[in-house]
């Protein structure tokens, strides 16, 4: 078994992905030591599921103390990429990919980064639950500011037993055995009659199936879009917008992009049950477009990273938007008012006009230069 300076050297290696959500903060933290070093007992010569691990800090862990195989589901393609860096970066044996209906088969442990959602976490749950090993182990972890006792009853739902564990260096573990046979969670339904339009959304998409009150903000400015022969919906979510453009232009080229694999299914999902034709696509920004390939991008950024407010996100999404527009092309997006984010767009994409405003939501229009 690994000594603990190996286990320290490793995460001394480990790296934040190539971003700029927060550059700051370790590419792990006291609940992904917390959770390895809980389940070092558990690891030699074990087969071992990982999901949604951030950075890789789990995976090649679980690796580094002895787990003799390791399967890992990740929901953002940021958090994959950043795995795949970091095994690179420190020379550790990489680890599987795989779905999260076949991550933890046969597994005889589970380590999970618990998700402030709940749906996500009993959608996660039911999944695992369902294949794991019968006398396997699942250890979820975070820290204490992203958990909540009510995570504690969903872990219970699909497990005979829930233990919580004591907190440490602010983080804190829950530890469940008893796996249940539950049904799987279908994707949520609803219908707005106000847009007339179907919102079809996997558990843990960002609201939902609900719309938003910042994408409706941003919907009601619609009524004077430029004409468009490639659209494209950038961190789609549930795919509202980019299905609202696609039923305004039934033969212009609609893209849903998100690095979120549940959004990129749910706008998949809300396209078909709206009748129309989308093309989804799971990506960092808009890396996997050319640029001058759009004649218009439409955006409600993310801005949040984990509970606190960053702005790195939207400004990164702004430069993308600006490269992949044609000269003359438009960027609308939809921002809280407080962030003030008009200087950026006019420094990053060009000439920006403010289209509409509330109380708590601003819509700009920019013109790429």
């Amino acid at each position: 078994m690994a000594s603990d300076a190996e286990l320290e050297a490793l995460f001394s290696a480990l790296r934040r992905a190539p971003d700029v959500e927060a550059r700051e903060l370790r590419a792990w933290d006291a609940a992904d030591r917390y959770l390895l070093d809980t389940a070092a007992p558990l690891l030699q010569g074990s087969t071992v599921a990982v999901v949604d691990d951030t950075h890789g800090a789990l995976a090649l862990g679980a690796r580094t103390l002895g787990a003799e195989r390791v399967r890992v589901h990740q929901d953002s393609l940021l958090a994959e990429r950043a795995f795949v860096a970091n095994a690179a970066r420190t020379g550790t044996v990489d680890a599987e990919h795989a779905s999260l209906d076949d991550v933890a088969v046969n597994a005889a442990l589970v380590l999970l980064r618990l998700p402030r959602s709940l749906d996500r976490l009993d959608d996660v749950a039911r999944s695992l639950a369902a294949r794991m090993a019968p006398n396997a182990v699942l250890i979820a972890g975070n820290m204490l500011k992203h958990m909540t006792p009510a995570q504690n009853e969903v872990l219970g739902a699909s497990f005979e037993r829930v233990d919580v564990s004591l907190a440490r260096g602010k983080a804190r573990l829950l530890t469940a055995r008893g796996p249940r046979l539950v049904e799987p969670r279908p994707p949520e339904s609803m219908s707005d009659a106000e847009l007339g339009l179907t919102v079809v959304a996997v558990p843990g998409v960002f609201a939902g199936a609900s719309i938003d009150i910042g994408t409706r903000t941003l919907l009601q400015s619609f009524d004077d879009l430029p004409p468009f022969e490639t659209a494209i919906d950038l961190a789609c979510g549930s795919g509202v917008i980019a299905s609202v453009l696609a039923r305004r232009a039934p033969h212009a080229r609609v893209i849903a992009s998100d690095v979120s694999r549940i959004a990129v299914r749910s706008a998949a999902l809300t396209a078909e049950a709206n009748g129309v034709t989308v093309e989804t696509v799971r990506d960092d920004g808009l890396s996997q477009q050319p640029d001058a390939s759009a004649d218009l991008v439409v955006l409600n950024p993310p801005f949040h990273v984990g509970a606190a407010v960053h702005t790195g996100i939207a400004h990164r999404l702004f430069s993308e938007a600006a490269r992949v527009l044609k000269p003359g092309g438009e960027l609308r997006v939809v921002w809280n008012t407080h962030l003030a984010y008009r200087p950026a767009l006019e420094r990053i994409v060009g000439p920006t006009a403010q289209r509409a405003r509330t109380a708590k939501f601003t819509v700009t229009v920019s013109r790429r230069r």
